[in-house]
């Protein structure tokens, strides 16, 4: 279900998507952001940003010089504070006086059980967080954000992180880094919860989408496909763990040694993680158990069934 490798557009160059959408992809390819950062334009006149990506002068004037002489930057949308998405925020709103608008700060939308996880700061995680980030206006689940011509309905979907939002436009969505239109999405705790994924997961495939812009690659023609796959994905992972836990207890990364087998060595600690959000997730079910302090080293072992 992953999409052939021919993604490949101009970087810092606006390209129409749909009537009123616009992407401008960031400088800042990598193993992780593959192409770089898609940031939208959203509107005619008055336009919303979303995800305004990186700290980078570049695509800060990327932006500014696709606003044209009768528009302008009416609202600044950040889905979720990681630093390939949010930090540009920040110069935008002081360049074009347009406020900030997210679902909270780095840590806001955590559930209990990865909020206990961070105050203990025994997991790890942490990656790419951009803890300096405040909005002007924070939303909620159910809110509806308005424009000239345009409007869009904020969806809740942690997992990747608790504060993620997603973004409905009518029958087509910006699903950010929870759907994305190259790979599955990284879950590290204590900032991602794979509990939390699947649920927004279910929240999303309760909708008739036509189309997904994702936070990197190509819009996904597709979507309710593309979320059956990554629902299929995450369950296939947790078979293999359990299976792979049925013959003995173990750790996340020698789990991910054995699951990821075809995973660059530049990812294998991604991989890690994701086992580990699993393994958190199975024992929040009761499934598993672990013998010491919860952190990435921790040996699980297959619960008995009653």
């Amino acid at each position: 279900m992953l999409p052939p490798d021919d993604f490949n557009p101009p970087v810092g160059v606006a390209q129409t998507l749909a009537p009123g959408l616009r992407r401008i992809v960031a400088p800042n390819s990598s193993p992780m952001t593959y192409r770089g950062t898609n940031t939208y334009l959203l509107g005619e006149t008055a336009l919303a940003v979303i995800d305004p990506g990186p700290d980078s002068a570049p695509h800060l004037s990327a932006i500014l010089q696709a606003v044209g002489p009768d528009q302008h930057v009416s609202h600044i949308i950040v889905t979720h504070t990681h630093m390939d998405h949010s930090p540009l925020a920040a110069a935008l709103s002081d360049r074009t006086g347009a406020p900030i608008l997210a679902f909270g700060t780095a840590d806001a939308g955590r559930s209990t059980v990865m909020q206990q996880l961070a105050d203990a700061g025994t997991v790890g995680g942490g990656e790419g967080i951009d803890a300096a980030f405040s909005p002007n206006q924070t939303v909620a689940d159910g809110d509806i954000i308005t424009g000239t011509g345009w409007k869009l309905d904020v969806i809740h979907t942690p997992g990747h992180i608790g504060n993620h939002i997603s973004l409905g436009w009518g029958d087509a969505c910006f699903t950010a880094d929870h759907v994305m239109g190259w790979a599955s999405s990284l879950v590290s705790p204590p900032d991602g919860d794979l509990t939390d994924f699947m649920h927004s997961c279910a929240r999303l495939q309760a909708r008739d989408w036509q189309v997904f812009y994702p936070g990197h690659g190509a819009p996904v023609e597709e979507p309710n496909a593309r979320l059956d796959w990554l629902v299929g994905h995450r369950r296939k992972r947790e078979t293999a763990i359990l299976a792979l836990l049925s013959k003995g207890p173990s750790s996340a990364p020698s789990l991910a040694r054995i699951i990821y087998t075809d995973t660059p060595a530049a990812l294998l600690g991604a991989a890690v993680r994701n086992v580990l959000a699993h393994l958190i997730d199975l024992n929040g079910r009761g499934l598993v158990t672990h013998s010491e302090a919860l952190n990435e080293s921790a040996i699980f072992t297959l619960n008995e069934p009653v």
